[in-house]
């Protein structure tokens, strides 16, 4: 077992629910359970494209493990940036990093797949960690997720945001 205390920073210290679940000997899914039970959860934050000098408008999101604030009245919370919609919407899980020369073929079946869902009038969501890709540019989908494509960061997300579906196979494998 691991107290609240010490599941929080190894959190906040980028350990996956995997990596804690083998240091404890224990499943991936029992961990994840934990951090439920105690409230552990990622919030998303918006990526600042401006450096403060003026208001990003670009829907660029991460996800931290933020440690709770405090209002004035003692009670404590957490800020997500990331404001979910009443829109019916769509998740395009992206093919992640990619090798030079292998990889461009499945980003653009991804853009493709944001492009189509938007078209039927979803809103689209993209899930990419590879920020040099066309599915992660600022007008692709209404949405990105700059996150691992990891099951973890992924159900979150899927979690947080509660689309009708998710697209998975247009990100390829390498």
């Amino acid at each position: 077992t691991i107290e609240k205390p010490l599941l929080l920073e190894a959190k906040q210290k980028g350990y996956g629910d995997r990596q804690i679940a083998h240091m404890l000997g224990c499943l991936e899914s029992e961990v994840y359970s934990k951090r439920e039970a105690l409230n552990i959860n990622r919030v998303y934050k918006l990526v600042d494209t401006c450096a403060a000098e003026f208001e990003a408008k670009t829907p660029y999101y991460y996800s931290t493990f933020e440690s709770d604030m405090q209002t004035a009245n003692g009670e404590r919370f957490s800020h997500n940036e990331s404001v979910v919609t009443d829109k019916k919407k769509i998740i395009v899980l992206g093919s992640g990093p990619n090798r030079i020369g292998q990889g461009i073929e499945f980003d653009y079946c991804c853009v493709h797949g944001v492009l189509a869902a938007a078209e039927c009038g979803y809103e689209t969501i993209m899930i990419n960690c590879n920020p040099e890709t066309v599915s992660t540019d600022f007008d692709t989908a209404d949405k990105l997720y700059f996150e691992p494509v990891f099951w973890e960061h992924i159900y979150d997300i899927i979690k947080h945001e509660k689309p009708e579906g998710v697209i998975v196979q247009l990100g390829g494998q390498t």
